[in-house]
């Protein structure tokens, strides 16, 4: 007997079924209620032939989900009641058990815990991987110098390793935030059921050690309906995809004429359809093409949880396709920068003639006079005088600043110099960038 007395509408099946998108769960669900059946038979809730003939039905499930060979049926709502569906098929009566104590709402929540920790340590692996790939071109280019910038000026001289370890730690900050996420999805949820718990002496702590979790949650209602680690994982999925779309606008303009300082390996380029000169750096546009997608699934996971009264709701449906969708989207962009970074050749001479220019000791030479007991207001302003002569009259820095400054100028102006002058700790000298490539090594081993 059924609760109602008309089929479904096909426009509110279609609106209402989830099965397209959350079957990659499978595995968890599978995991969960193998757990949740040993833990019901150890209660004394199910037998231990029950528990026996589901666990090998589950087994039987894995397999078909596994080899593709699943029987799903058009009236399957989600991956959840498929699983339990085809169990009951397999093996009969005991199937129709296991979902004794428990409710959809406690294993669906369960079930995207258990994903958004495996994404989060997935990333974590491979952030790690992309942390020892600059960490291995930053030592491979350690004394290579380059300009630094601010407004796409060049500012300062910098190595090229110092460039690529701020990145080093931008990720590092990256594996923080899903270490975090891991924090956050500590405590399972299943046991809550519905909302206000289930009328069984569960083992909850049984099933939460079974599945990896540290404790359970505190309470029913707050269990279900919670999706802060959802929300965790996409803003460290989107800080993620902001550094990497950072990194790509790098690659774009080093890659560029205008540039070159780098070129990309053919297998990270692309070549257009009616130029066939050209050699495009199209996967670190994507980089910054991505970024923003990932961001709009967090802002809209806000949306769908905002103003949301306790406890389920239907909504709550529409946080997978943005969480999956993400996760995804970072796998692949992260990959795309440990591979073009790994395959990439850096040009020495071009970076070097562009950190050459003497306009980019502009402020050495007002350390200088500082040095030299001027107060640095008015320092700058004497060597920002002797930059617009030396401008508006088409010399360089050195020819109208060497005459007036004397020998100690024409020493600053010796380009090394600018390098190793920045000796404070996480400066670009070579001794503080080999101290940052010693304390990176040790934390990724």
């Amino acid at each position: 007997m059924s609760r109602f007395s008309l089929p479904q509408d096909p426009a509110f099946q279609a609106m209402n079924t989830s099965l397209g998108f959350d079957q990659r769960l499978w595995p968890f669900d599978v995991a969960q209620s193998r757990a949740h059946a040993r833990m019901l038979a150890a209660q004394g809730i199910i037998g231990e032939e029950d528990r026996d003939a589901i666990l090998s039905g589950l087994d039987a499930v894995e397999r078909e989900l596994r080899d593709g060979t699943f029987p799903f049926r058009e009236d399957d709502e989600d991956i959840h009641m498929a699983v339990e569906r085809r169990l009951t098929e397999i093996v009969g009566a005991p199937g129709g058990k296991l979902h004794t104590a428990r409710s959809r709402n406690d294993q669906v929540i369960t079930d995207l815990a258990m994903f958004t920790r495996d994404a989060a340590q997935r990333a974590i692996a491979q952030l790690n991987d992309l942390r020892r790939v600059l960490l291995d071109v930053s030592e491979a280019h350690l004394d290579w110098p380059l300009p630094g910038y601010t407004h796409l000026q060049r500012a300062q001289p910098v190595y090229l390793s110092h460039h690529l370890l701020a990145y080093f730690w931008m990720i590092t900050r990256d594996v923080g935030r899903f270490q975090a996420v891991l924090d956050a999805s500590a405590e399972l949820p299943l046991g809550a059921g519905a909302l206000a718990g289930v009328n069984f002496d569960t083992d909850r702590r049984m099933v939460a050690a079974e599945l990896g979790f540290t404790g359970v949650t505190a309470n029913s209602v707050d269990a279900v309906s919670n999706r802060d680690f959802a929300l965790d994982l996409l803003h460290a999925l989107s800080v993620c995809a902001t550094h990497l779309s950072r990194l790509g606008q790098e690659v774009v303009l080093w890659t560029s004429s205008e540039f070159g300082f780098m070129t990309l390996s053919d297998a990270w380029s692309s070549g257009s359809s009616i130029m066939p000169q050209k050699k495009n750096p199209d996967a670190a546009e994507l980089l910054r093409g991505k970024a923003p997608r990932v961001w709009a699934h967090q802002a809209a996971l806000h949306g769908v949880i905002h103003a949301l009264p306790l406890t389920y709701n239907k909504d709550l449906q529409e946080d997978k396709e943005h969480l999956f969708d993400a996760v995804d989207t970072v796998e692949v962009c992260v990959a795309a920068a440990a591979g073009m970074l790994s395959t990439a050749t850096f040009h020495r001479d071009a970076m070097a003639a562009a950190a050459s220019d003497e306009m980019i000791a502009a402020v050495d030479l007002a350390d200088l006079l500082v040095k030299q007991g001027t107060p640095f207001r008015e320092a700058h302003g004497v060597i920002a005088r002797l930059v617009r002569e030396a401008v508006e009259s088409g010399q360089t820095l050195g020819a109208v600043a060497v005459p007036e400054l004397g020998d100690d100028a024409a020493a600053v102006l010796e380009q090394s110099s600018w390098l190793e002058s920045k000796v404070s700790e996480g400066g670009t000298a070579l001794v503080r960038v080999r101290e940052q490539l010693a304390q990176a090594r040790a934390l990724v081993g």
